[in-house]
């Protein structure tokens, strides 16, 4: 089988980690103890991910990289594969979490790690560059079962195939990069008409107006601290239909309010915050792995005192970039920047994160809408941590799943190191909104 190579797009979450920007995804999910038979312990669950891992072609692959940096690094079969490195037992969830999503991962391995805890909690991360939200969400279809007797799974046959020698991906990525560079040619021809309305698009709201200097983007450091709140789906659902805008748009104004809130204790004045809004973008007879996102730049008015008013004008800016298919713009801006040589894209990579562009990430993605069991245990929660980029203090990831949207707040403590608050701040800004919808 020929070797996969990772997209310009997943190559760039690789080109813009460094000593203080891991670029893993990470998670917090939490189960109950079953409600019939007995507990299992942490080792037998781990034995239970593990079996379940085995039939996860990409969690079993490593990077290769091409002689001379010519082309992206391709995924091969990790011939040294065992769950046992990437699985591992703990006590204690609340002195672990935070040490474990601020390590950045090996890369002579498969990029994913699993904890499990005595009290039944899940700790995980994998690269961005392997996954986006929605691939770590069908992981959990892997994981999961949909009820409290876990099937058993079919012993796999699987071996290692043959690494492509350092010859043989250096001479694919010669083919590769000619193939590309006649595609760059012809693509402005083919795109022409989508690219020139969608860059005029795009200049309007991605690089205008340019995110304010703030707080949350100073240099900071490696550490990664973690906090977690969770509002009942049926709240975000009374905001949804009493205004008739998305579940999406509830959650960036909840932000928006509590990033108010945030700004007034540190006696700050409240100011527009420009948030980076990815947008999954994967059709659904889509097979690959990795990211298939595209990325809206939303302004989060929280300089607005009226909750009504940040929620509405979020909808007018959403609903609008929707119309205008955005996401699908900068999809294909990233198509026709992937045939670029890979300098001119690691460039592109660092300035996409440049604090000017965005001050915030709000990511929001839809969990199993049914209960979900590992090993009898049901899920209560997924607590996303969605990477911070260079001078990047605060990113929010929001997850839909078990009647619960459930807010995983990560930060460099260095940068916000009362990151804590914003739990409170959340939920009062969720009051405020129902408040207003039933009045």
């Amino acid at each position: 089988m020929t070797a996969e190579r990772l997209s310009a797009l997943d190559a760039s979450f690789l080109a813009v980690e460094g000593p203080t920007t891991p670029m893993h995804v990470g998670w917090v999910a939490r189960f109950d103890p079953p409600g019939r038979g007995p507990r299992p312990t942490a080792q037998e669950l781990l034995d239970h991910i593990a079996d379940r891992m085995e039939h996860a072609h990409r969690y079993r692959q490593k990077l290769a990289p091409v002689p001379l940096g010519v082309h992206e690094p391709v995924w091969v079969d990790d011939p040294d594969f065992d769950p046992a490195r990437h699985l591992h037992a703990a006590q204690d969830a609340e002195t672990l979490i935070d040490d474990v999503l601020s390590i950045p991962l090996a890369r002579d391995r498969p990029l994913w790690e699993m904890w499990v805890t005595d009290d039944l909690t899940l700790i995980g991360k994998a690269h961005h560059c392997m996954v986006d939200g929605t691939a770590v969400a069908e992981l959990g279809n892997l994981l999961l079962d949909p009820s409290p007797d876990a099937h058993e799974t079919e012993p796999t046959t699987w071996e290692a195939a043959p690494e492509p020698t350092p010859g043989q991906r250096l001479g694919r990525a010669i083919a590769d990069r000619t193939g590309e560079a006649a595609a760059l040619v012809a693509s402005p021809l083919k795109l022409r008409p989508r690219t020139v309305t969608g860059a005029a698009r795009l200049l309007a709201h991605t690089l205008l107006p340019p995110a304010p200097a703030t707080e949350l983007n100073k240099a900071g450091s490696a550490r990664r601290h973690h906090t977690r709140v969770s509002r009942s789906l049926d709240d975000l659902r009374t905001v949804r239909k009493a205004f008739k805008v998305t579940p999406n748009d509830v959650v960036l104004a909840a932000c928006a309010g509590a990033l108010r809130r945030f700004a007034e204790r540190r006696g700050e004045p409240p100011r527009t915050l420009k948030a980076m809004v990815p947008a999954d973008v994967r059709s659904s007879d889509d097979p690959s792995a990795g990211n298939r996102i595209s990325f809206l730049f939303i302004e989060l008015p929280c300089a607005e005192p009226d909750p009504v008013e940040r929620l509405q004008a979020i909808h007018r800016a959403t609903d609008q970039r929707r119309r205008d298919g955005e996401a699908e713009d900068l999809d294909t801006a990233f198509r026709v920047l992937a045939l670029t040589p890979p300098p001119f894209q690691r460039a592109l990579a660092h300035a996409f994160g440049h604090p000017r562009l965005f001050n915030v990430t709000v990511s929001s993605v839809p969990g199993p809408a049914v209960p979900r069991y590992l090993k009898g245990c049901r899920l209560t929660g997924v607590h996303s941590a969605v990477p911070l980029a260079d001078r990047h203090g605060l990113s929010i990831g929001v997850v839909m799943v078990a009647g619960n949207a459930c807010f995983g707040i990560f930060s460099d403590p260095s940068t916000v190191p009362d990151a804590d608050d914003l739990t409170q701040d959340l939920d009062d800004a969720f009051d405020e909104l129902l408040e207003a919808a039933g009045a």
